[in-house]
């Protein structure tokens, strides 16, 4: 059937399927937002798998809507939203769509897979062409503007140009080879995967060493099924981040609770001699960083890769930071259970 994206101000003017987004009046909501009403045999780890699964059961109640709506612009959102004006070349492409979708949300990027090389200029494709054409993500508030009211530009321009970027991204090879040669360059100067990165598996922590800080799609490649990753970089700068996989609904595998940082960062502080303090944000933040804190960041410069904003040099030794922080979380994980589909309000009572 033929389907119209609507700005998502119009989702009660008629029947709306909503995408990567929740809200009131949705005949269908295709998300894997926490606690999102997405029918649980459409449930996926990102919206866009949601709505490929929802193309594959095309009896699903609130289907045969004819209009789709998200709230922002993201690549996983993007997807979901195209798929479902273009089914039959979605579902021709769902392999490829689903790397995308992982890849933007999640920055997960399997080298063996073989369309891995695809995904990601594809990704890099996006990224770029947002960019320059309209606003950096989470930019909107700077332009005093709100994102589902701006981001309906990114979709009106994206949309018609997608598919043929899709089959032939060589014909807009300008715009996506800076950022892909960027991300080639640093996932090639890791070091061998033995020494590049050390994996607790017991509390879902993956601790990558690089020489200076990489873009997200080297860094968090090679983390498919951890949650969190501890970058020590040279010259004794480090970051902890909690990836986006805990902030949603992860339908495949059992999650932990994401828990405060508050208390972690005070044993840093308690031994930490340079001058600034590491600092936190808040568990529910898509992204929360802990790091040594020079200038505050704002929420579009967190979302940037970290070669993109100051790291400041520690006083502490790499060893020290990664037994001190695999410690905190061994000791605090060691009596919660991992599973699926944690509330906010379960999240919060296992941080007490």
């Amino acid at each position: 059937m033929l389907r119209r994206f609507v700005p998502f101000q119009q989702l009660r003017k008629q029947p709306t399927i909503v995408v990567d987004s929740v809200g009131l009046g949705a005949s269908l909501t295709l998300a894997h937002w926490r606690g999102a009403a997405t029918p649980e045999l459409l449930r996926d780890d990102t919206s866009a798998g949601s709505v490929l699964r929802a193309l594959r059961a095309p009896d699903a109640a609130g289907l045969t809507a004819s209009a789709v709506t998200a709230n922002h612009f993201d690549v996983d959102g993007f997807v979901g939203v195209w798929s479902l004006l273009h089914p039959e070349a979605a579902l021709r492409h769902e392999h490829l769509l689903r790397l995308v979708a992982i890849l933007g949300d999640f920055r997960e990027l399997d080298w063996q897979d073989p369309l891995a090389d695809h995904a990601l200029r594809l990704v890099c494709w996006l990224n770029a062409r947002e960019k320059e054409l309209f606003y950096v993500p989470f930019g909107a508030p700077a332009l005093r503007r709100r994102e589902d009211e701006a981001s309906t530009e990114k979709f009106r321009w994206f949309l018609p140009r997608f598919l043929e970027i899709l089959e032939n991204p060589e014909v807009d090879r300008v715009a996506w080879e800076p950022e892909y040669e960027r991300v080639l360059r640093a996932t090639n100067a890791l070091p061998s995967a033995s020494g590049a990165f050390t994996r607790y598996p017991e509390i879902g922590l993956v601790v990558v060493r690089a020489s200076d800080p990489l873009p997200y799609y080297a860094l968090f490649g090679a983390t498919a099924g951890y949650d969190m990753v501890l970058s020590l970089y040279d010259g004794q700068r480090y970051e902890f981040e909690y990836k986006y996989t805990t902030w949603i609904d992860l339908e495949s595998r059992v999650t932990l609770p994401r828990l405060p940082l508050d208390s972690l960062a005070a044993q840093l502080n308690a031994v930490e001699q340079a001058p600034y303090r590491w600092t936190f944000d808040g568990i529910t933040d898509t992204g929360p960083l802990l790091r040594l804190a020079g200038k505050s960041l704002n929420k579009a410069q967190r979302y940037a890769d970290p070669d993109q904003r100051p790291i400041q040099a520690s006083s502490l030794l790499p060893q020290e930071v990664e037994q001190l922080i695999v410690s905190f979380f061994q000791e605090k994980y060691a009596t919660i259970q991992a599973k699926r589909y944690w509330t906010w309000a379960e999240i919060r009572a296992a941080g007490q």
